[in-house]
């Protein structure tokens, strides 16, 4: 179990009273009239699911519930921010120091992870129980 902060309650509470509801920061189409079908279904349907850093949307179900943002890396599933809606996360992928210490996919160069780097210890060490 691990324990997800609230930007609301701020307050850390177990992962039992949050649920995921999906990518966060997508764009509507602006003008849903002259909005193709393809462009609806893209919209509707296809998300990204990329390995390293990805913002998701969540609410707060047994507590406030009110929805907010999270920024996980879906490598380690280390929760690295928690913010509220309609605010803009500070971490990205883009980030240099996040790129790096995440093992995050880019293709200017970076690493291409399939598993934990050799340099990062952190991520080649097993628990201990």
């Amino acid at each position: 179990m691990f324990y997800i902060f609230c930007p609301y309650c701020k307050e850390h509470r177990e992962e039992e009273e949050f649920h995921p509801r999906g990518q966060a920061h997508l764009m509507r189409p602006s003008d849903p009239d002259n909005t193709s079908d393809e462009e609806w279904g893209d919209y509707l349907f296809f998300r990204n699911n990329p390995r390293g850093i990805h913002h998701e949307m969540w609410v707060h179900s047994v507590g406030c519930r009110k929805f907010f943002n999270i920024t996980r890396n879906t490598v380690t599933y280390e929760i690295l921010e928690t913010y509220p809606m309609g605010e803009q996360p500070s971490i990205t992928a883009a980030t240099p120091d996040v790129r790096h210490e995440q093992g995050v996919q880019v293709a200017d160069g970076g690493w291409q992870t399939v598993g934990a780097r050799p340099e990062n210890k952190a991520l080649n060490e097993e628990a201990s129980p």
